[in-house]
């Protein structure tokens, strides 16, 4: 019995990681005729409480961030995807593991294709892996990649 992927979450930090497993994630979608959905979450700024900075600024800057990321994630969604394949790109503020489990739910996720970024040691101990605690916590199956990929050979296609 084969299994039945209709939607794939694909989060996506514009690292050259995150841009291999979308790579990954296309071929998926292209075997099982799935949907792709690439999520960015963007980390709530702190702002040090210096009242000079003003509180009007605050928000726009956040505005501009989402914007931005909104940008760079369509053109990556249509550099990378080819026309045949649906997809669709989402923005979120917050924790990105939070969010990226709660899109999951939210959106009915069969597969999350994700990658990791490697860290080993007091990096690893410091931050932790986002990957790590989507695995942990997603309500459906994880894929994890890491660079250098091993026994997956693919081939990028011409659009």
């Amino acid at each position: 019995m084969e299994p039945i992927i209709n939607k794939i979450l694909v989060p996506i930090d514009f690292s050259d990681y995150s841009k291999s497993s979308l790579v990954y994630a296309v071929q998926f979608a292209k075997q099982f005729n799935s949907e792709l959905l690439l999520i960015y979450v963007v980390e709530p700024i702190i702002y040090p409480p210096d009242f000079s900075i003003g509180q009007i600024a605050i928000p726009s800057v956040d505005l501009e961030v989402d914007k931005r990321a909104e940008e760079e994630l369509s053109k990556l969604a249509i550099k990378e995807i080819p026309s045949g394949i649906k997809a669709s790109t989402l923005v979120k503020t917050g924790k990105p593991f939070i969010e990226i489990i709660e899109t999951a739910l939210e959106e009915n996720i069969d597969l999350i294709i994700i990658s990791t970024h490697g860290h080993t040691g007091v990096e690893h101990i410091l931050f932790g892996s986002t990957a790590e605690k989507v695995v942990r916590k997603a309500p459906c199956p994880v894929l994890t990649l890491r660079e250098p990929n091993k026994g997956f050979q693919y081939k990028k296609e011409k659009n």
